[in-house]
């Protein structure tokens, strides 16, 4: 059990894995604690060199670890990554250097002590509980190894050798190393290591948690529709339990109608998702009821089965009839299957189906794990159904206006110039003068249709203009314009280049559309211009025309316009949807103009 608790957290661990960027900060910090740690250390015995019995070694050591550290510091600023290896050796000396110089004071009131406190704690924020515990391990077996040579008689050894060569004592504290000493010294670093490795790994496993949330969400797309969403999201969750297969089954609450999806995981890979026929019997083998909102079920070789589950709150449900899944089990062939229920608003429920789960750690704990990552998830898939149902809703009310613009407009002049047609021939015998004026008028209904039929088909095309395009689409834009209306027209850019948010081109090439239609259908302008430029962080679009103007005189804003209810209806939302704001200058009998102003750094306002 150990060991499965060991090896869940291992892999939490590798499923978030740390950047190179939060590695070389956690360096830089541990880094300047060693420097930091050493130096007080120097300072303390400084205050009372009877710490290390006065031995010049001590000494020695303490400032080769400081130059050491300051090594390290410098190594950390100006390299560019920081290796598995180099993290790996700078470990072990630091392992090392405690065990060597708590020869000098081995007491736990010592100095040095807090040094095996600092290598356990950089085991942990590095790595987790095992590497915490191996190093405590590695410091005790060298702290053994030292015990075991000094009852051996190496110190009288080191001593005379060093006295033959002129060279000062160790003066090392044997009494602090015997073994009833270092046993208890044993039990304080083997408990400190288990504790600072358990936060390590919990905080770990958090942060794991908190990461494969985040990327789950992040799959959650309105571009890639439901189907695309509920593929990426379930084909994530079937690798994240190494299960075998994925089933989600919902039910919609105003029809009552049942759907079923799949996705498969075969030889690494998972099948692409997609729908099964659902029948009505279908609710009572995914939907059955059960008390449990998150459920484990195993089934043994001898049909024993075991369960574990948990009710909303993740509070265990201690009865549960297992023989409602035994429709599922006829249908799917499983020794183990996860479940857990979703509520997406008020219109969708259902259960989503792991089969043959690779669990790594505590049954329970994954429970907990999943019941949370789908209350998080849930609410934006939610997002994505509503937003592609907007979407539907608003192309269908656009097809509609289509369908009424044709009906309206066009339809409605072709069976009138069809009527004057017959009207036409059936005047043609008795008054033939006649026909050719009556020509003329059906000529110029017809140019003025073909006109409306032409801006139809233009609002109905899909833009894909970024801001290395617009300049050359609006040009093209009101080129056409003048041909196809006979009304000067031109365009006039202040920019060369532009660096501008693609939904702001987009809206601003139909702003200048909808406004070039406006001057043909209202004005009986003879002339017209289209002006792009930019002014104190505002981007400015000037469309004016020499026609008839708007019913009123003088300059007025967007929020007067809307209190007035006046105003090309058309054009505001779509300045409204930039954040734009839009100021109509009119003169009637003499032209008007439109003014659009849009800023630039509000890129958060336009949905990127």
């Amino acid at each position: 059990m150990a060991f499965s608790a060991l090896r869940h957290r291992l892999l939490w661990r590798l499923r978030a894995p740390a950047d190179s960027g939060e590695i070389r900060r956690t360096e830089r910090w541990l880094a300047t604690a060693r420097v930091a740690l050493a130096i007080s250390a120097l300072v303390t015995i400084w205050m009372d060199p009877s710490e290390i019995r006065y031995s010049l070694w001590a000494y020695g050591l303490l400032g080769f670890y400081i130059v050491h550290g300051v090594v390290i510091m410098l190594l950390l600023r100006f390299r560019q990554q920081s290796t598995f290896a180099f993290r790996l050796l700078v470990h072990c000396a630091d392992i090392v250097w405690p065990a060597l110089i708590s020869a000098f004071a081995a007491s736990a009131r010592n100095p040095f002590f807090l040094f095996f406190v600092y290598v356990m704690a950089a085991a942990a924020y590095r790595w987790g509980l095992m590497e915490t515990m191996a190093t405590a391990v590695a410091a005790l077996a060298l702290l053994w190894a030292e015990s075991m040579a000094f009852q051996l008689g190496f110190l009288g050894w080191a001593d005379r050798l060093l006295a033959r060569h002129g060279l000062p004592a160790l003066h090392v504290n044997v009494t602090d190393f015997e073994p009833k000493a270092l046993f208890m010294r044993s039990i304080y670093l083997v408990v400190l290591g288990l504790l600072l490795g358990y936060l390590a790994g919990q905080q770990k496993q958090l942060r794991a948690e908190k990461s494969v949330i985040a990327r789950t969400l992040g799959l959650a797309r309105v571009e890639a529709g439901m189907t695309g969403t509920l593929q990426d999201i379930l084909g994530d969750v079937l690798a994240m339990y190494g299960a075998r297969q994925a089933v989600i089954a919902s039910l919609e609450s105003a029809s009552h109608h049942v759907f079923v999806g799949e996705v498969r995981a075969l030889s690494g890979t998972r099948t692409a998702f997609h729908w099964l026929e659902a029948a009505p019997p279908d609710r009572e083998i995914y939907l059955f009821n059960c008390p449990a909102d998150t459920c484990y079920l195993r089934r043994g070789r001898r049909g024993q089965e075991t369960y574990l589950a948990l009710d909303q709150d993740g509070t265990r449900v201690r009865s549960l009839d297992t023989g409602c899944v035994s429709a599922l089990a006829q249908r799917y062939e499983f020794r183990s299957v996860l479940i857990a229920s979703f509520v997406f608003g008020q219109e969708w429920a259902g259960r989503i189906f792991l089969l043959d789960p690779n669990l790594s750690g505590e049954i329970e704990e994954e429970l907990h794990f999943l019941q949370e990552l789908i209350r998080r998830v849930g609410p934006a898939v939610y997002n994505v159904y509503l937003l592609r149902r907007l979407r539907r809703r608003a192309g269908a009310l656009e097809r509609a206006r289509f369908a009424r613009e044709l009906h309206d407009g066009a339809v409605q002049s072709l069976i009138a110039v069809e009527m004057q047609v017959d009207v036409l021939r059936r005047r043609s015998a008795s008054n033939p003068a006649v026909v050719g004026e009556e020509l003329g008028r059906i000529q110029g209904l017809l140019r003025e249709e073909v006109l409306k039929l032409r801006e139809l088909m233009q609002q109905m095309k899909s833009l894909d203009v970024d801001s290395k395009k617009l300049l050359a689409l609006l040009r093209d834009t009101v080129e056409r314009f003048q041909r196809e209306t006979g009304i000067t027209a031109r365009f006039i850019s202040e920019l060369d280049e532009l660096d501008m948010p693609q939904q702001v081109c987009r809206e601003l090439a139909r702003i200048v559309q909808e406004g070039l239609v406006n001057v043909r259908k209202h004005s009986g302008a003879k002339q017209a211009l289209v002006r792009l430029g930019a002014n104190e962080g505002m981007w400015n679009v000037i469309i004016e025309d020499n026609g008839s103007g708007f019913p009123f005189t003088g300059r007025v804003s967007q929020a007067e316009l809307d209190a007035l209810g006046k105003g090309p209806v058309v054009i505001k939302e779509r300045v409204r949807l930039i954040a734009g704001e839009l100021t109509i200058e009119s003169n009637p009998g003499r032209g008007a103009r439109l003014e659009i102003n849009i800023p630039q750094k509000r890129e958060a306002a336009y949905g990127q």
